[in-house]
């Protein structure tokens, strides 16, 4: 009799469903991909990468615990790119994230099935990165710039810091993704005000000094950037011309108010940053990219630097000023 009950009490034991804390399964670790052009030691980049990690931490993600992340930079050497980006997907990372759009269409060649999350680009569908921004319609999703869009505005601020604009030199790679897009609204900007312009294409390192060389020919009173890998990985160089042909200029990335030029006006690439991890959040949790629209900037930042100003004897209005988000002195 002892031997039953000895018996039936070992069955109902195995049988007791184990604790919660006792079944549950081991957390799954996270592995995600950052692939940018820019150097992660970068003043900018540092900040950017920061923001990143900031709201990942926020959102419950530890690294080195339940979540990895490979990050990859082609240090601004676009030959590197395609490398890292295979790299990535060797790794069978769970999601990559790309600073720009030479990393997304690194990305984007080297695989078609693992998510893809942009954390800025000027012209997503002009790009071909995605089908439309309410439908990616593939693996890509993430952030817009609006870059073109701010074209117009840019060269309204030109106008209010040069009252007697007449002549402006548009200065970047007219045929690139955005930039259409971005001509259209400084062409619209400028018939209001009154502004002729030069259009001047650069579509290498050489032809940048070329391009300023036929601003000041052109007899142009300031100069507008429109965006391009190949400004951006000269914009020291750019700045510096700027400054040499005492032309006022004003950019589409804050980068180039640090490298020493006079003014930008752009969307906040931090904010950017911040959003992009809460999309890689998702995706992990097992959100589908088509399913994730592409949104727009919500923040944007206006920069002025008075040492560039100073530089080309400019004084800035302090209506001007008193606008901007960062003066740097």
């Amino acid at each position: 009799m002892n031997g039953k009950i000895f018996f039936w009490l070992l069955v109902t034991i195995v049988l007791i469903p184990a604790r919660p804390t006792e079944a549950q399964q081991p957390k799954k670790v996270h592995r995600v991909g950052y692939l940018s052009g820019a150097s992660f030691s970068s003043s900018s980049m540092s900040a950017r990468i920061e923001s990143f990690r900031q709201v990942l931490r926020e959102l419950g993600y530890t690294e080195g615990k339940n979540i990895f992340i490979e990050w990859r930079s082609a240090e601004e050497n676009a030959d590197r790119m395609q490398e890292l980006a295979a790299e990535l997907v060797r790794l069978q990372v769970d999601v990559i994230v790309t600073g720009g759009s030479t990393s997304t269409r690194s990305a984007k060649k080297a695989t078609s099935t693992i998510p893809i999350v942009m954390a800025q680009d000027d012209d997503p569908v002009g790009s071909g990165f995605v089908a439309s921004l309410a439908r990616p319609g593939g693996n890509i999703t993430g952030l817009s710039t609006l870059s073109p869009e701010l074209s117009g505005k840019r060269l309204e601020l030109l106008k209010e810091i040069v009252p007697r604009l007449s002549r402006v030199a548009v200065i970047g790679n007219l045929t690139s993704p955005g930039s259409p897009q971005g001509l259209k609204e400084i062409e619209l900007a400028a018939g209001a005000l009154g502004v002729k312009l030069q259009h001047l294409d650069v579509q290498n390192p050489n032809d940048i000094e070329t391009a300023f060389r036929a601003a000041g020919k052109g007899r142009a009173d300031a100069v507008i950037e429109l965006s391009g890998a190949v400004l951006i990985s000269q914009r020291t160089r750019v700045a510096e011309l700027a400054a040499k042909s005492r032309l006022p200029a004003i950019y589409h990335r804050r980068e180039f108010v640090e490298a020493g030029g006079l003014m930008s006006y752009a969307t906040n690439i931090i904010d950017l940053e911040r959003r992009a991890a809460t999309y890689v959040d998702k995706i992990l949790k097992g959100a589908k990219p088509t399913d994730l629209p592409v949104e727009q900037p919500k923040k944007f930042e206006f920069i002025v630097n008075l040492k560039a100003a100073k530089q080309i004897g400019l004084t800035i209005p302090p209506n001007v000023l008193a606008r901007a988000d960062k003066v740097i002195k």
